[in-house]
């Protein structure tokens, strides 16, 4: 097997961090400092900020129930990592499971009903579990419930960021899931891969983990034989033809999705792993021996985006109408100068959008160039199309190319 070589989760050079004992207390920060800290990547209490994904395929049994003890096993090791100088956010899928194993439905539920219904009786007995295994060793956890549509607005953008910051500058433990009672199909998360990915750029962590049922990504079908684990993902490097797009067990999303979601973060300055969260003691291997653990690394971007970059880079799915630009323009575009997109440049303006909105831009052949944070309505946006001397359409500090 092709093992990596990588280094610790973060940087690797962070000093350690004990802030933490039995009965101990966590030391407190200035909290005027703290929102800089985020958008600077810096993590409050000075150790090295990691968000970890659990799939619902490492938390459940084969018969569908949810796994105690490698849930526990889990919280031993996110606590060891908080003892030696990280900072952790855990997306934690397996409401379902523990709904399924508390109530046998009285009718036949469609889809939606299950997963209603489900969610919100197992999410009550996951976060209590949860709550039990970490105040073993005196951590406190928080419950955070979002939804996509909770990331489409700058102010409910900026609002989640804040409630996770005091709870981080607090000591706490956040512990996030979709809000699976409310989130209707179309707005659903594509899966807590996604949702990891937009709460790791929201929070400027170093490093995503990602914890599935299979060692990583690999160069071929993991049951042929020959097929290795690719150890390494270079930034810019296009995986397509390797990934396999078949689910892995009880989640929404198959190594398609987590490719796609790995790239799209590492893109934004991140470092991504995938890993099997059902190996013994991964978290802790992954940061004092990388090179022991199967697993894929996509390395990130040495250039990373702005904060609102990031935010604009995963808000496409919440584009409320696009805009056609001419062929200068997507040149332009495309081109290494940064520059904003021009009422001159554009030859068409399609949805209904307000000032403020997240719009795509493509080309005069549809094909994506980026998505933009747009200064004008569409109507105010139709009236100025192709002139002179106005303001731009998309200032470049707010558009992101793709």
């Amino acid at each position: 097997m092709h093992h990596n070589t990588s280094t610790r989760l973060g940087n690797g050079n962070q000093p350690l961090h004990t802030g933490e004992k039995k009965g101990g207390q966590t030391p407190q920060r200035n909290a005027s400092s703290l929102s800089e800290d985020i958008e600077n990547g810096r993590s409050p209490r000075g150790g090295t900020r990691i968000v970890i994904k659990i799939g619902s395929n490492v938390l459940t049994r084969s018969d569908g129930k949810l796994n105690v003890t490698r849930m526990s096993a889990l919280v031993d090791q996110v606590v060891w990592l908080r003892r030696h100088g990280y900072e952790v956010l855990l997306v934690s899928s397996g409401a379902m499971a523990c709904g399924r194993s508390e109530l046998q439905a009285q009718r036949k539920l469609d889809s939606v009903e299950q997963r209603q219904l489900f969610s919100a009786i197992g999410q009550v007995k996951l976060m209590d579990l949860y709550y039990d295994l970490f105040r073993e060793y005196n951590v406190h956890i928080g419950q955070v419930l979002t939804m996509k549509e909770n990331f489409a607005t700058r102010n409910e953008y900026l609002n989640q960021r804040a409630c996770l910051t005091v709870m981080l500058e607090s000591g706490v433990v956040p512990i996030i899931n979709e809000n699976d009672t409310v989130s209707v199909t179309e707005l659903m998360f594509t899966d807590n891969d996604e949702l990891a990915g937009l709460v790791a750029a929201m929070m400027n962590a170093q490093t995503l983990i990602i914890l599935s049922n299979i060692d990583g990504l690999y160069n071929g079908n993991p049951k042929d034989e020959g097929t290795s684990i690719i150890p390494i993902v270079d930034y810019g490097n296009d995986i397509n033809q390797y990934v396999q797009a078949t689910k892995s067990g009880f989640g929404r999303g198959g190594m398609k999705t987590k490719a796609h979601i790995a790239t799209k973060v590492a893109e934004e300055g991140i470092k991504v792993i995938i890993a099997n969260g059902q190996r013994d003691h991964v978290l802790t291997d992954l940061a004092e021996r990388p090179s022991d653990v199967p697993h894929t690394e996509f390395r990130p971007n040495p250039n990373a985006a702005s904060g609102i970059k990031k935010w604009i880079a995963h808000s496409e799915s919440f584009a409320k109408g696009r805009v056609v630009v001419n062929e200068k323009a997507a040149q332009a575009l495309r081109g290494e100068r940064a520059v904003s997109l021009l009422p001159i440049g554009v030859i068409g303006i399609e949805g209904d959008f307000e000032e403020g909105d997240i719009i795509d831009v493509v080309g005069p052949d549809g094909q994506a160039i980026g998505v933009g944070r747009s200064a004008y309505s569409a109507a105010e946006a139709s009236k100025v199309m192709g002139q002179h001397d106005v303001k731009p359409l998309i200032h470049y500090d707010y558009l992101f190319i793709e």
